[in-house]
């Protein structure tokens, strides 16, 4: 990853890209930039980030870390 022209520098913008055109942009046609705005930050917080697992959390989705991480510290309260 990083060098010029390396195959998979892109590869993860184009997953990114494909989803949101299928899930959001293809579903319909907004009538004002604002609408379409809304339903994109919608998308992005409530669908892809929530189902997105992340090497940073040990490969599990943002809701499965918080659930892990919530637990000790409500028992150590």
């Amino acid at each position: 990853m990083g060098r010029v022209g390396a195959a998979g520098d892109n590869a993860a913008m184009e997953s990114f890209f494909a989803l949101l055109q299928n899930n959001v942009l293809d579903r319909r046609t907004w009538t004002t930039r604002e609408e379409l705005r809304i339903a994109i930050v919608t998308w992005i917080e409530r669908s892809y980030h929530r189902r997105r697992r992340q090497a940073a959390l040990g490969r599990l989705t943002p809701i499965e870390y918080e659930v892990i991480m919530a637990t000790p510290v409500s028992q150590a309260a």
